[in-house]
């Protein structure tokens, strides 16, 4: 299809049609119910993952907690220093690096964890119901498949892009 006849197929598509559309859709549906279940918690999303991969890693850096969560390190260190004055984890200099602080979950963190993972897993029984089993291995593979080319389609930001 040469670019113009796509270009025009796009243009007169219904909207619902384009898969970005429906995958941003999706995350956003995802985001408001996770938002408002951790909000009684007083959690954000990304304290709530830091939680949750912490209690599945044990200690790790800012660093690779970042990466983990999808944010940039400056935006971790914040989100770890809230934590820490919450005493939701604890941070120590790791033995390997002494310029590297190591986080872990503390009691309270875990415990509120377990208490937010309770409201939160409702709903991934909920979509895990919604289909049969060879769906939602299918809908799991697709979606790996899907954030495979979304991941290789963004180009890097360079110095330019930032300021």
């Amino acid at each position: 299809m040469n670019l113009l006849l796509e270009w025009e197929y796009a243009v007169e598509a219904p909207i619902e049609n384009d898969l970005c559309t429906r995958i941003r859709r999706s995350e956003q549906a995802l985001m408001a119910h996770h938002e408002a279940v951790l909000r009684a918690y007083g959690l954000t999303m990304t304290q709530y993952t830091v939680l949750l991969v912490l209690s599945r890693e044990g200690g790790l850096s800012g660093a690779q907690l970042a990466r983990s969560c999808g944010v940039t390190q400056q935006s971790m260190s914040s989100v770890l220093t809230n934590m820490e004055t919450k005493k939701l984890i604890r941070r120590e200099t790791s033995p390997v690096h002494a310029k590297v602080q190591i986080a872990t979950l503390t009691d309270g963190g875990r415990t509120l964890l377990d208490s937010a993972y309770q409201e939160v897993i409702i709903l991934e029984r909920a979509l895990t119901d919604a289909f049969t089993p060879t769906e939602h291995a299918a809908l799991c593979e697709l979606l790996e498949r899907a954030t495979t080319v979304l991941v290789q389609q963004t180009r890097p930001a360079t110095v330019q892009d930032r300021g």
